[in-house]
Formats: structure tokens, C-alpha cells, sequence
């Protein structure tokens, strides 16, 4: 059925009064003005008073967790992200005594307590999709455990000059990065729901993991290994406990134990996830401008390792591959693009080395730095991710 209104007449009389139509037209809807991103500590305390201050939930004293903070476009911590929580702590002490902060593990969490969740990410302050990184969006949400529901929310933006967005040792560690179903369900806490709004479950199920996960994260970070390794591996055996950082911790605990068949066995487990999700992102570093690898034999030293786990594993699982370079956002696009499609090719040519007969089964393209994840554009660690070496499993 179609509905016709007649021009003028009381409709038309109404449409004008209420300025949506101008000269015989529709006028355009205004877009809000953008946030005004400020100092990074300013932003923190502006989404912190938001959070603490408007928090619904039961009770004179109220005990919190904070589950570890992440960047959101690569789910791993940061210099910055663990100074945010070092100064929500501050906060809590000094301005809401109420909330009582307790240690991240599996005895608080068994206490049913508010849970605190944060990311922090890059973002174009004028919300162009494909546009530079110039501001960091903070967002905390505090999840009841008692009651599943969404209990506060606090957001603002920051300036991104000033801050470290560094990845902490592990993360920096880490030999790729590949989607996780837990790290989506801590993303959707924290931005993807509303006051009043039932927890994901999945996040939920995986939190008693994540809490040993954390343990592990940190025992790594203070060089103790053997019990880092204890925590990754406990926690493979909870629910949930099937993680993308277990496979990582695993791997980096056994290469810093120099058990060389632990290692290969952990990476191929790594590749082997890549594979199943049909995505596989490796953090090979090049030198500036170049197709070669940087000049540092610590960090290169595993590359033909990883490389021949890559070829092995897809050949017996009989894959084919699209092997796609990515750059930073750093110089001209067409330059950015040529450079990621000969990088991709030089992956594609040591690949062959030692599997000359998948040949047939491989694609070298690049993106320049269309996809970056970061996009800060800042060229060190805290965006080596941009410049990464993608796997993606294709049809043969």
C-alpha cells in the first residue's frame, strides 16, 4: 500500500514550521560536532567520574575487579593502558571509597563482584573510516556479576600526543596477532552494549581463564618463565580456556626456556588456529623503505622457523594461500602500495624455498596501508601490527 500526501495543506505548513523543508527541499540533518579530544589524564578522569560516580548498582560498599585494559584495534595492553589502570586504582582510593578495589583472580571473581572494563583505541576524530588516527576514544563500563548487567558506562577522547601506546612485553613479544572470540567479547562489553544490558555470556564463561591468563601475562613479564607456562597451561583446561594468548603465552614461555620442540610444536599450534580461522597475521619487521628484515638477529633469529611451519602446515592441510603485505601510514599511497605487493612477494619466494610444489597454491598482493589496524602512523612498536604479513586461506 502507498501513502500520497497532497503538497500543502496543514502537513506542509507543519514540515515547514519545524525547518524540514527549505526552498522545496529537504533539508539536510545537522551531524553533532565532534568531541573535542583532551589531555590524556583530563580524558581518563573525565570517563572515570562518569563511571564511578553514576555507577547503579546495590549496596553501601561495592568490591571491583579490574580486568586488564586493552587497545581495542589490537587487543593487546599497552604502556598506556596499564597506566590507566594504575590511575583508576588512584581514583578509586582517593575521590570513591565506596568501591573496594580486590586483586584480578579466581577467589575475588568467585565473590560475584563489578567487574571494570576498558579499551582504549585510535580513532579519526571526525569519524572518517579510512582517515588518520589523531585522537584515542577511552570507554569503561562496570558489569555486575551479581545482578548480569551492564551497571555504569564512561567515555571521552584524548589528545594522542603525549601518550605511550607502546605494547607491553608480551604483547610486543608476541609473533602474531589473529582474531579471538574472548578479546571480541571483551570488546563488546565495553563498547557494544548499554546500561541495563544482560553480560555477554561469553565473557562471563572466560573470566576465571583470563584471570589466569593475566597471571601468566605477568609472570612472563618478570622473566618467570616456568611459572608462566604453569598459568597458560592450567588455563587451557578451564572453559574458555581455548585462547589465541594461551597458544601465544605457550609459545613465547617455551622459547624463552630454549625447549626448541615446545617451541615448533607451539607456533605450528598457532598456525594451525590461523588456518582454521582461515587468517593468519605474522609481525615480520622489514627496514624502513625495503623488502629485507631488520638488522636485528634476537628479533629475526625465529623468522625461518615460523616460515616453515607456515608452508608445512598449509601443505598438509592442502591450502591455498593469499599472501598480502601491509605498511604504515607513513608516505605516498601508491609508493605504500607497490612496496607491501613486493614485500608479500619476497614472504611468498622463502615460503617456496622449502615447498617449491605450493607454487601453484600462492598469491602475493598487498594493501598498502588500507587496512591498517593501528593507524597511528607512528612507525615503532606501538603499530608494528600495521605493518604485518597476512596469511588468508583462499579457494584453490
Amino acid at each position: 500500500m502507498a501513502i500520497f500526501f497532497r503538497p500543502g495543506g496543514m502537513l506542509m505548513g507543519t514540515l515547514v514550521a519545524l525547518g524540514l523543508l527549505a526552498g522545496g527541499g529537504v533539508a539536510e540533518a545537522q551531524q553533532p560536532a565532534p568531541p573535542t579530544p583532551v589531555p590524556f589524564a583530563e580524558a581518563l578522569k573525565k570517563a572515570a567520574d562518569d563511571l564511578f560516580s553514576k555507577a547503579a548498582v546495590q549496596g553501601e560498599q561495592v568490591e571491583i575487579v579490574i580486568d586488564p585494559l586493552i587497545d581495542a584495534a589490537s587487543g593487546a595492553q599497552s604502556t598506556a593502558t596499564r597506566s590507566m589502570q594504575q590511575r583508576l586504582m588512584e581514583i578509586v582510593r582517593s575521590s570513591y571509597p565506596r568501591f573496594t578495589v580486590l586483586p584480578f583472580d579466581s577467589e575475588a571473581l568467585s565473590r560475584k563482584p563489578v567487574v571494570l572494563v576498558g579499551t582504549f583505541t585510535a580513532v579519526n576524530n571526525q569519524g572518517v573510516a579510512d582517515g588518520a588516527r589523531d585522537a584515542y576514544r577511552i570507554c569503561l563500563t562496570l558489569a555486575d556479576l551479581k545482578s548480569n548487567s551492564v551497571v555504569s558506562k564512561g567515555v571521552a577522547r584524548a589528545q594522542i600526543e603525549g601518550v605511550d601506546a607502546t605494547p607491553t612485553l608480551y604483547y610486543r613479544d608476541s609473533p602474531l596477532w589473529s582474531k579471538d572470540a574472548s578479546t571480541d567479547a571483551y570488546i563488546k562489553t565495553c563498547q557494544g552494549t548499554k546500561l541495563g544490558e544482560a553480560l555477554d555470556p561469553v565473557y562471563v564463561e572466560r573470566l576465571t581463564a583470563a584471570a589466569l591468563i593475566n597471571d601468566g601475562i605477568l609472570a612472563y613479564e618478570s622473566s618467570h618463565f616456568r611459572e608462566a607456562l604453569a598459568f597458560y597451561r592450567a588455563a587451557r583446561k578451564l572453559p574458555g580456556g581455548e585462547q589465541h594468548r594461551v597458544r601465544i603465552g605457550t609459545y613465547l614461555a617455551a622459547s624463552k626456556l630454549s625447549r626448541r620442540d615446545d617451541t615448533v610444536d607451539a607456533f605450528g599450534d598457532l598456525v594451525e588456529y590461523g588456518l582454521q580461522n582461515n587468517e593468519l597475521m605474522v609481525k615480520l619487521l622489514f627496514k624502513p623503505g625495503t623488502t629485507q628484515f631488520i638488522d636485528n638477529a634476537q628479533i629475526t633469529e625465529p623468522y625461518p622457523m615460523w616460515l616453515s611451519q607456515i608452508a608445512t602446515r598449509a601443505r598438509q592441510k592442502g591450502s591455498c594461500m593469499e599472501i598480502v603485505g601491509h605498511t604504515s601510514r607513513t608516505g605516498l599511497p601508491h609508493v605504500n602500495e607497490r612496496l607491501s605487493v613486493l614485500r608479500a612477494q619476497f614472504i611468498m619466494d622463502l615460503l617456496l624455498i622449502g615447498a617449491p610444489e605450493n607454487r601453484g597454491r600462492m598469491l602475493a598482493t598487498g594493501r598498502g596501508f588500507k587496512e591498517n589496524l593501528v593507524g597511528t602512523g607512528k612507525d615503532d612498536a606501538s603499530d608494528a601490527l600495521d605493518r604485518r604479513v597476512e596469511f588468508k586461506v583462499i579457494g584453490c
